[in-house]
């Protein structure tokens, strides 16, 4: 049977293994996995990260979609009782049914680029289902993720994750700690969900709907990005001025602008049932 490591990196995959025994020591250390934690590891390659996680913790699940790497994961760690191999998507993966009555998802990995912001968002939506989450992302969009407003790289992605996440960028990895080499930059995040939200929306749902029509055009102002949606007199009467962009926004800001659009549509819908 062949070995993981002789594997082909597939493109269609996104797949870039991970070499560099330095980095895979550091990512460990930043991740520090105790017995007793539920680590799940997404994509888990060929294992380099697998092997230190299942060192230092009881047990290990891990999610990979390339089911030719699966055989050779099973051989290579077969005297590891604690490790369980699921083979599939994990942006079809219902992670609080993963959790179960256990303690609360530790989840980890080297994501494919392609893949990467949707399995966030996916994330995301696991609500207390996961404890924190540590990846390896390209460089940019770990940037996105920890932008600050009114920066370049504050967008969607970025109200998105710090509404639900304290977000930290540990460290960048460079492309020739990977075969193949990728052609950007990587590194490494620190996602861990708020145990009490510092801003709660009424309806998440539609703040996150607002959220991606403001950003709809980044060059236009709110007045004509959230048109026919949010009126200059409500952002107005929020202290919001209409003539700024949305990359100009906090995110106590949208979840505000939200909340006062949910009671208005609330307030609206209660009148046409009086009617």
């Amino acid at each position: 049977m062949a070995s993981v490591l002789h594997h082909r990196a597939r493109k269609r995959f996104g797949q870039n293994f991970l070499r560099d025994a330095g980095i895979i020591e550091r990512i460990v250390r930043a991740i520090h996995p105790r017995p007793g934690e539920r680590l799940v590891e997404i994509g888990p390659g060929q294992g380099a990260l697998t092997q230190p996680l299942l060192d230092a913790a009881d047990g290990l699940d891990v999610i990979e979609l390339d089911r030719d790497l699966i055989p050779g994961l099973r051989v290579q760690f077969f005297n590891y009782p604690g490790l369980v191999i699921h083979e599939g998507d994990a942006l079809r993966y219902d992670f609080a049914e993963l959790r179960g009555d256990g303690p609360p998802l530790r989840v980890v990995g080297n994501l494919p680029y392609n893949v990467a912001t949707p399995l966030i968002i996916h994330l995301l939506g696991a609500g207390s289902a996961v404890a924190d989450m540590h990846f390896m992302l390209q460089k940019e969009v770990v940037e996105r993720l920890a932008a600050e407003p009114g920066g370049p790289n504050w967008g969607r992605l970025s109200v998105m994750a710090q509404y639900h996440c304290r977000v930290e960028q540990l460290f960048n990895v460079p492309p020739e700690a990977f075969v193949p080499r990728p052609a950007v930059d990587s590194a490494i995040v620190r996602l861990s969900p708020h145990a009490e939200l510092p801003h709660s929306a009424n309806d998440p749902a539609l703040l996150f709907e607002l959220v991606k029509q403001a950003f709809g055009q980044r060059r236009k102002t709110l007045r004509n990005n959230l048109k026919g949606r949010v009126s200059a007199d409500t952002l107005e009467a929020l202290e919001i001025d209409p003539r700024r962009r949305p990359q100009t926004l906090t995110v106590e800001e949208f979840v505000r602008l939200a909340n006062a659009v949910t009671h208005s549509e609330a307030s609206a819908s209660r009148e046409g049932d009086t009617t």
